[in-house]
């Protein structure tokens, strides 16, 4: 049975998994069992078709030693934990995820990292703190479209001046992808709330979106996507 860190023992009384997470995705987020056989590197490269070094690697360009960075959910493989490495001890990293399970995945992977911490938080209310980097990797397909908005508008709010959020994520493949039918099937069967990242910009989903600079990069025909959104200094 995975267990769960001291410092995330105290459970608040009230606290609640939504009923999406429960609903739809209890398999892959909530079950003990699944959540240690999908947390591994190879399973992650797997049902990225080859491309998580490639995602990861790109999300990482845009972290720097010393930075103070938000990270908007646990995310299975080594992400997390590459992330510390790449502040440092002179940076400082504020992890949350709304799953316990989930936080307490987060939590192991980060021992002996003191300038990283772990808590249970709903992205859409990620609390008051300023950071230069706000990440969000592939959280955005697993919400229902009002939490979109509500995620994407949360975090640019937590952008320091001159900082940025960083957002990687499914995207419309390119028409003549040999997959782009596997994927919606895919989506259609097992991520319900995938699609709409086809239809809509990340910049759309933020009520605040005229106060950054953004930008978007493809990968693999056009099936994903980083998009990054520096605030304007």
């Amino acid at each position: 049975m995975l267990q769960i860190p001291d410092d995330l023992r105290s459970i608040p009384a009230d606290h609640e998994v939504p009923g999406y997470l429960r609903n739809t995705y209890n398999w892959a987020y909530l079950d003990p069992r699944n959540c240690r056989i999908l947390d591994n590197e190879l399973i992650v490269g797997v049902i990225l078709f080859g491309n998580h070094v490639r995602l990861r690697n790109a999300a990482l360009a845009e972290i720097k030693t010393g930075q103070s960075v938000l990270q908007a959910a646990h995310v299975y493989g080594t992400y997390i934990p590459e992330v510390a490495k790449r502040v440092g001890p002179t940076g400082s990293l504020d992890c949350m995820d709304i799953a316990p399970i989930q936080a307490a995945l987060c939590r192991r992977k980060l021992r002996g990292m003191p300038h990283a911490r772990v808590r249970l938080a709903d992205a859409s209310k990620p609390g008051n703190g300023i950071y230069d980097v706000v990440s969000c990797y592939f959280l955005l397909h697993e919400v229902p479209d009002d939490l979109k908005q509500a995620i994407v508008t949360a975090l640019l709010q937590r952008v320091a001046p001159g900082g940025r959020a960083v957002f990687v994520d499914y995207h419309r493949p390119a028409r003549l992808h040999p997959l782009r039918g596997f994927y919606r099937k895919l989506f259609e069967r097992l991520e319900p709330f995938a699609l709409s990242m086809w239809d809509t910009e990340i910049r759309d989903m933020g009520a605040d979106s005229a106060s950054f600079e953004w930008s978007k990069q493809t990968f693999f025909g056009g099936v994903y996507q980083k998009v990054v959104a520096r605030r304007i200094a």
